[in-house]
């Protein structure tokens, strides 16, 4: 994994946040900050309320007394001071907003950055930084395509065979026989921004981990495919992308040894036939435990999200349910916890 050095910012100014830390367990600042970053659409965003009764997170843990590592002894929520998040956004190859830049707390809506953080957190001495670089409503077979990847054709249930363009192609398909028009997008766009996003972040690295010394990336969070769920051609090509992807994502990093963990769709059953169901298929074939990519093992896992959600669906983010949001982080960041021992 590729260790950056990154020049110190001597006029950063302490945050409230950056004063509380102390207060967290402390983590050996020698060592590299393990990065983990989180990429997708709209699953990976915030949308579990904090507020608001039923399904909200205040009264998950205060009255259901769930994630009780979330409060202290007064019942306030816990800072750690060994667990830096930080969340940036932007459309396309555009600009970058910074949403969180903040100790791992609860702070606005949470997402399954929380479960993670505190899941990898708990189990490593050295700084820790959750860094998600994502937007919602993008397709992994056409906004977030990842760079190598072909054109193909795809015949669709009415007989229509339509062109899909590989990576920087555009349109977003037409129909074979016919002249495509470029539009002001191309496949792969997304991905380009996001990525680009978080080096940005890991270039700057003290202003989003003062006193860091250093960098490692040590592992990929994905919580993806809705739009993709609702294409034949996409859903039925997502498995070959989501292998793309895991390979592409660790050379765009330096990071080849770094785990990769993604979950299905909240509402997907297994056995199920549909878009939602091939996504599923996917994610359950690229575990490394599968055996269909033997290079996986030990450092790929995919995640069945279908039990851990209370209901609602990824089209409608699950509901602004909070413990939908935790039960998947929590278990996507115990699947990374699983890949971390077994190294």
């Amino acid at each position: 994994m590729l260790l950056a050095i990154c020049s110190t910012f001597a006029n950063h100014s302490a945050t409230e946040a950056d004063d509380t830390a102390s207060q967290g367990k402390p983590a050996d600042m020698s060592k590299p900050v393990q990065v983990y970053i989180l990429m997708g659409q709209s699953n990976m965003l915030n949308f579990g309320k904090v507020k608001g009764g039923d399904g909200s997170l205040e009264t998950a843990v205060k009255e259901k007394n769930l994630y009780p590592y979330l409060i202290d002894d007064q019942g306030d929520w816990i800072v750690r001071g060994d667990v830096r998040n930080v969340r940036v956004m932007g459309s396309g190859t555009g600009g970058m907003r910074e949403f969180n830049n903040e100790w791992m707390t609860i702070s606005g809506n949470v997402g399954v950055e929380i479960g993670i953080g505190h899941a990898v957190g708990d189990v490593t001495d050295a700084p820790v930084m959750i860094l998600k670089s994502a937007i919602g409503n993008r397709a992994l077979g056409w906004d977030l395509l990842p760079p190598g990847s072909e054109g193909y054709e795809f015949t669709d249930s009415k007989g229509k065979t339509w062109v899909h363009p590989g990576y920087k192609g555009s349109p977003e398909r037409w129909e074979k026989g016919t002249e495509p028009k470029k539009i002001g997008w191309y496949a792969g766009m997304q991905y380009d921004g996001d990525v680009a996003r978080a080096k940005k972040v890991l270039s700057e690295l003290d202003k989003y981990y003062p006193g860091a010394n250093g960098y490692e990336v040590a592992g990929f969070f994905w919580w993806q495919g809705d739009r993709d769920s609702r294409s034949e051609a996409l859903s039925s090509r997502y498995e070959m992308n989501l292998v793309h992807l895991v390979k592409q994502l660790r050379k765009e990093f330096d990071a080849p040894n770094a785990n990769f963990v993604c979950a299905s769709l909240g509402q997907s059953e297994k056995g199920a036939t549909d878009g939602g169901g091939k996504i599923l298929e996917a994610v359950l074939a690229v575990d490394g435990t599968s055996g269909k990519y033997p290079e996986f093992k030990g450092n790929v896992a995919g995640v069945y999200t279908h039990p851990l959600s209370k209901g609602s669906s990824s089209g409608s983010h699950y509901g602004g349910n909070a413990e939908t949001y935790m039960n998947i982080g929590e278990a996507m960041g115990k699947a990374m916890v699983k890949l971390m021992k077994s190294k």
